[in-house]
């Protein structure tokens, strides 16, 4: 699979559904905790609007914490970009090759998978995304840098797809939709919503 194709349809689609939405939209909350959706645009565009360096720099002067460099940026650049302009940026850069330090392309495609799925859920948008794409996501998702970066114990149940062919783990079964087991993995409650099987309550009690 050409990672960098599947990033620029991720793209893509994130683009064309911003065209659909209205100004009251784009400031609709998301399901990323604190941002509207136009914060989470913001974010992703930090991708071609900061170099590394820039963003290294941001880091020095926030004592590494890059949850708050990246809120201040989501929120400074939701104010300083138009709607227009963010949707005309995605499609200038549907090709851009951004990848975080040490990290591989499965990193920025699970962060434009994820934060599309934050954003369409809370517009009542549903979308199908392509099973071998869900595949990468989920996979990048229990790895070790992940499970850190989003503090998730993904212990002690088994994880099922019950829409492709994926699991993970061994425990009581927690099955249900790819898209819902990645909100979940990624750190969102939400996900929860359209899950089942008995180790349900393990995860609740976690929440």
């Amino acid at each position: 699979m050409d990672l960098l194709t599947e990033i620029a349809a991720e793209r893509l689609a994130v683009a064309d559904m911003l065209d659909t939405l209205t100004d009251e939209q784009w400031s609709m909350p998301s399901l990323a905790a604190g941002w509207t959706i136009k914060n989470v645009i913001a974010h992703l565009a930090m991708e071609w609007n900061y170099s590394i360096p820039k963003i290294a720099w941001r880091m020095i002067k926030a004592r590494g914490n890059f949850d708050k460099v990246s809120d201040q940026i989501a929120k400074a650049d939701g104010a300083k970009f138009t709607n227009r302009q963010f949707v005309e940026q995605i499609r200038a850069n549907l090709d851009h090759k951004f990848k975080p330090p040490g990290a591989g392309y499965d990193a920025p495609l699970s962060d434009w998978v994820i934060h599309g799925l934050d954003m369409r859920r809370p517009l009542g948008i549903e979308r199908d995304i392509s099973g071998d794409r869900l595949r990468v996501v989920l996979d990048t998702a229990i790895g070790p840098k992940a499970r850190k970066f989003f503090g998730n114990d993904i212990s002690g149940v088994r994880y099922e797809a019950t829409d492709l062919d994926w699991s993970h783990g061994s425990g009581p079964l927690v099955s249900g939709p790819a898209q819902d087991i990645v909100l979940y993995l990624g750190g969102r409650r939400a996900g929860l919503e359209r899950l089942g099987g008995d180790g349900l309550a393990v995860l609740r009690a976690r929440a």
